[in-house]
C-alpha cells in the first residue's frame, strides 16, 4: 500500500515557460520547482523536481551543527541530484578548482569572478551528484533534475548574476567549504539496481522494476518512491513518472510494471 504525496508548483525567475510532460503548467509565469509535501511519517526529507532555463544562484547550505549555532533550527541541508534531462553542454557547478580563503571567496562573490573559480561539470541524464552541506554549488541552465534533500530550505546566496534578490555573503562564507568537490560524490545510474547514497541523513537507492536485478536492501523504515521513468502497479495502486509516494512497509514483491524507481529513506539517526 502506498500514499501519493500532494505537489506544489513553485515559480522561479530561472524556471521554464513550459513544463515537460507529464506536468501541466499551472500559470503564465515560469515554474522552476515542483515540491512534494513531506508526509507526517517522514518529515525529514523533501523531494522536488527542478527545471532550470537559466543558471541558478551560486549558493551554499549549512550543516545541522551550523544551523543550530546560527539559531536557524536543528536541521541543515544536504541534498542529492539525479539529472533527468540536459541540453548539449549543460553543466552544474560544485566545488572550487583549488583551495581558497573565505576572504577570497567573499571578494570573488562581490566582483562575480566566483563563477570562474567554480568547477562546472558537464552533465547528462542519469548523472548523480551528492551535495553535502557547505558545498558551494549552482545548477546550470538547460538542466532538469530530481532533488532529494533534508527538509530545510536555508539557502545562502553568494552570487546571482545581477538579479534583484538578496545575497547572504557573510553567512555563506561562514559555512561554505573552500576546496574542490570530492570525485566520489559523483556517480551514474548505469545499472538496474544499487545504492546511490548512504549518507549521514538519508539513503537513496535505485531499481529497475521488472528487471532480473533484485531490489536493493532497505531498512524497515518509511520509504519514498520516486519514479524516474515508466509506470508501476503497487498492490491496487498505480505510480507513474512525475509522482512521489510514501510506503510505510515497502515490499518489492508487490510491484509490477516497467518502472525505474528511486527509493529514499531517512537514516537511523535523522
Amino acid at each position: 500500500m502506498i500514499r501519493k504525496l500532494s505537489s506544489t508548483f513553485v515559480e522561479k525567475v530561472w524556471g521554464v515557460e513550459k513544463l515537460p510532460a507529464p506536468f501541466s503548467h499551472p500559470s503564465k509565469n515560469r515554474i522552476g520547482e515542483v515540491w512534494f509535501e513531506p508526509p507526517p511519517e517522514l518529515q525529514q526529507l523533501l523531494v522536488k523536481y527542478i527545471f532550470a532555463s537559466e543558471r541558478l544562484s551560486v549558493q551554499a547550505h549549512p550543516s545541522d551543527a551550523q544551523a543550530r549555532s546560527m539559531n536557524l533550527g536543528r536541521s541543515g541541508k544536504s541534498e542529492c541530484w539525479v539529472i533527468l534531462d540536459a541540453a548539449p553542454d549543460a553543466t552544474i557547478a560544485a566545488g572550487f578548482h583549488e583551495e581558497i580563503t573565505p576572504d577570497a571567496m567573499k571578494q570573488a562573490a562581490i566582483d562575480g569572478s566566483i563563477v570562474d573559480m567554480l568547477v562546472w561539470h558537464e552533465v547528462r541524464p542519469r548523472d548523480t551528484f551528492y551535495i553535502p552541506a557547505g558545498t558551494v554549488h549552482a545548477i546550470g541552465g538547460g538542466v532538469s533534475l530530481i532533488e532529494v534533500q533534508q527538509h530545510n530550505d536555508i539557502t545562502f546566496r553568494l552570487f546571482d548574476y545581477g538579479r534583484p534578490r538578496e545575497l547572504h555573503l557573510d553567512q555563506a562564507v561562514k559555512i561554505a567549504k573552500t576546496g574542490p568537490y570530492q570525485s566520489e560524490y559523483r556517480s551514474r545510474l548505469d545499472t538496474d539496481a544499487g545504492v546511490l547514497l548512504d549518507g549521514p541523513h538519508f539513503s537513496l537507492s535505485f531499481w529497475q522494476c521488472g528487471s532480473s536485478s533484485p531490489a536493493p536492501p532497505l531498512d524497515d523504515r518509511p520509504t519514498l518512491l520516486i519514479p524516474l521513468s515508466g509506470e508501476a502497479s503497487i498492490g491496487n495502486d498505480q505510480l507513474a513518472t512525475g509522482e512521489c509516494a510514501l510506503a510505510l512497509d515497502f515490499d518489492p514483491q508487490s510491484i509490477s510494471g516497467d518502472c525505474f524507481l528511486l527509493l529514499a529513506q531517512p537514516n537511523s539517526t535523522c
